[in-house]
């Protein structure tokens, strides 16, 4: 490989802004020979680790210059590359596949696969950061009103894994994930993390089963309930104890094995959102009642709810925790973005204290009066399972599905959350590899090898 040296510094620079003519073949062409450009540069040099500073800002500047391509092409043709990519709109396409397709029939959209398999052999701090390329693209598509909310109804429709596990849940009530279990008991599924090996945290394994978790309840028609809890988890200090979530798993996404599209988006556009606005089951239904299979959902907590945990309570219909338990929204000390608890978290606490808790840090704990502000009872520990079946009972009464439904229409109109979310999808990206994330990232993974 031929490296560059500092005297080359400045030749990216002289790669001329792209002119783009309106025409959506000509314009992708333009597109593909601009970020050939861009690339041509970026294969002189070395990968990350091993760049000085001057090839470094050199890799910056090639970066930048693509990435402004991309959003001048986006901003003329969104709604045209989606429909491309989704034959005008007839066939509905996950987020995964829709960014591999715009990567295959636009070259230079989105990064390829083999792009984002080269930055997979690197710790997050050591990657050029490939994913926010993805998050333009998503952003932009998320923006427009007509190719956005095709996008969400794609992302709300049952996933093959759970059709396929459907018949066996139905006959026995029972399905084991990896890292969550299902069980039904009369109209009641109960769902379990099983993540005890990190305190039930988020990982990209998590966000996937929880999703196919989420679609089996909704698809299940003895259903009318779904309860979400901690299992018990190996952590010495909470050994043989159930706990909630831990959260993101600061960990994995130190080692880059929190993924953008899976996890970030995946579980705001994925299970999150189907518990909130219900599964998508009858794209052709012109009322959302018709559209939507809808159902109630509690959150048992034991021991804490932390950032991702947290941020789950927010879309459930009763939350119950045991009186020693604490909330909280680490994104001060963390870095990054806690999901849409901005966008919820405001509306059941005001902005004031909302703020407390997001920006500051501030712990809700079940003995502070504004823990009545996220939950809606607080018992002893040993009062948890008997709290959860009586509102099990009152949650699955006739009248509470029709009822919900129009709360959650009324409190979080859908071109609200895609408006939150376009933004949310371009920021967090940029959070993830911002060197202030990065390095608090790096210090917990440090002290918690020192600790073992």
């Amino acid at each position: 490989m031929n490296v560059v040296d500092a005297s080359d510094a400045a030749s990216v620079w002289s790669i001329p802004e792209p002119k783009f003519i309106d025409v959506l073949d000509s314009d992708a062409q333009t597109l593909a020979e601009h970020v050939a450009t861009c690339e041509a540069v970026l294969d002189t040099l070395p990968p990350r680790p091993g760049r000085d500073t001057s090839q470094q800002r050199l890799a910056e500047a090639a970066f930048a210059a693509s990435r402004s391509a991309r959003r001048g092409f986006l901003a003329l043709h969104t709604d045209a590359v989606y429909d491309v990519l989704t034959e005008g709109r007839s066939r509905y396409v996950r987020l995964p596949n829709l960014v591999q397709a715009a990567a295959e029939r636009f070259p230079g959209l989105v990064p390829t696969p083999a792009q984002m398999a080269s930055e997979r052999v690197f710790i997050q701090a050591e990657r050029d950061g490939r994913e926010i390329d993805q998050a333009i693209f998503c952003g932009a598509v998320l923006r427009s009103r007509v190719v956005g909310t095709h996008l969400i109804d794609a992302m709300l429709m049952p996933t093959p894994r759970a059709e396929q596990l459907l018949g066996d849940f139905r006959a026995t009530g029972r399905v084991e994930l990896k890292s969550v279990h299902i069980e039904r008991r009369g109209h009641v599924a109960h769902v379990t993390f099983r993540n005890a090996h990190c305190l039930n945290a988020e990982d990209n394994q998590l966000i996937a089963d929880m999703e196919t978790a989420v679609d089996l309840v909704l698809l299940e028609d003895r259903v009318s309930v779904g309860v979400l809890r901690g299992g018990e988890v190996e952590h010495p200090r909470y050994q043989g104890r159930r706990v909630f979530s831990a959260g993101i798993n600061l960990k994995d996404l130190r080692s880059g094995a929190i993924s953008f599209v899976d996890f970030l988006m995946g579980r705001e556009l994925g299970y999150i959102h189907k518990m909130s606005r219900g599964l998508l089951t009858e794209p052709a239904g012109v009322m959302a009642s018709d559209r939507f299979t809808q159902k109630s959902w509690i959150g048992a907590v034991d021991s804490f709810a932390i950032g991702g945990g947290m941020q789950l309570l927010l879309v459930l219909d009763r939350v119950i925790a045991e009186e020693e338990a604490f909330f909280s929204l680490p994104a001060a000390e963390e870095g990054i973005v806690p999901g849409l608890g901005n966008l919820r978290l405001t509306r059941l606490t005001g902005a004031r204290f909302a703020r407390q808790v997001i920006l500051g840090g501030r712990r809700i704990r079940m003995t502070d009066p504004e823990a009545a502000l996220v939950c809606d009872d607080i018992v002893p520990a040993k009062d948890l399972d008997e709290t959860v079946e009586r509102a099990a009972r009152e949650l699955g009464a006739p009248a509470v599905a029709a009822n919900r439904r129009m709360l959650n229409l009324a409190e979080e109109p859908l071109d609200h959350f895609r408006e939150y979310l376009a933004e949310f999808a371009v920021t967090q990206a940029a959070r993830a590899y911002s060197a202030d994330v990065l390095s608090k990232v790096e210090k917990r993974w440090q002290r918690s090898q020192s600790r073992a």
